[in-house]
């Protein structure tokens, strides 16, 4: 029963991990995917962005759900992300530039990510501040679990590194072996998810 009641609890953390997952089943997200997955590195970044600004933003609209206009809930919802985005922008150009440049104007469309005002939208107006920021940090998982994945096998493959390290040893570039070249082009990021996609229906049957 408390186990139970436990789980119940945790579902909006839980469910966007693979069940209702926000890349791979509501199929949001998807641009992000395409443009940061090349590497490791950015990809891992920008997971963290958008959790810090997700989760953040779900609990200031839930807190504020009450006293917000309906018809302008819309403006308020881009205002605090705007913000919050300026913030974490700020923060990675202090803290990684090289990351900061790859990533380039994607940090800052995260204010117009789909995944981010469809949460603020569907749940931080009706929920509690606890669980909008389980909710958060759910749904930011359950997007970057899918970009490190999509990440990982263009970077592997593609330029035989990973986080930049060479992983691919020389002994098989000298027997002939070839990076291929055709995953660090952004068709490969939307197969690749594609992939997943199918590999997640096929599971669930």
């Amino acid at each position: 029963m408390i186990m139970g009641n436990i789980r119940k609890r945790l579902e909006p953390l839980i469910n966007p991990l693979s069940n209702d997952n926000p890349v791979i089943v509501q199929i949001l997200g998807i641009c992000s995917a395409l443009a940061v997955t090349a590497k490791l590195q950015p990809a891992v970044v920008m997971t963290i962005s958008v959790l810090a600004v997700l989760a953040l933003s779900n609990v200031i609209i839930s807190l504020m759900r009450n006293t917000i206009p309906t018809s302008i809930r819309i403006i308020v919802q881009l205002v605090v992300v705007a913000a919050l985005v300026v913030v974490v922008d700020q923060v990675l150009k202090a803290w990684n530039y090289e990351v900061s440049k790859q990533l380039s104007v994607f940090i800052g469309l995260i204010i117009t990510n789909c995944i981010i005002m469809g949460r603020l939208e569907a749940f931080a107006l009706n929920n509690t501040p606890f669980d909008s920021f389980l909710d958060g940090v759910g749904n930011a998982l359950g997007y970057g679990i899918i970009l490190v994945i999509v990440a990982f096998f263009r970077e592997l493959f593609g330029s035989g590194t990973l986080w930049g390290f060479q992983v691919i040893p020389q002994a098989l570039y000298d027997m002939g072996y070839q990076n291929n070249g055709m995953m660090i082009l952004p068709p490969m990021a939307l197969i690749t998810v594609a992939c997943i996609i199918w590999f997640h229906n096929r599971k669930a049957k």
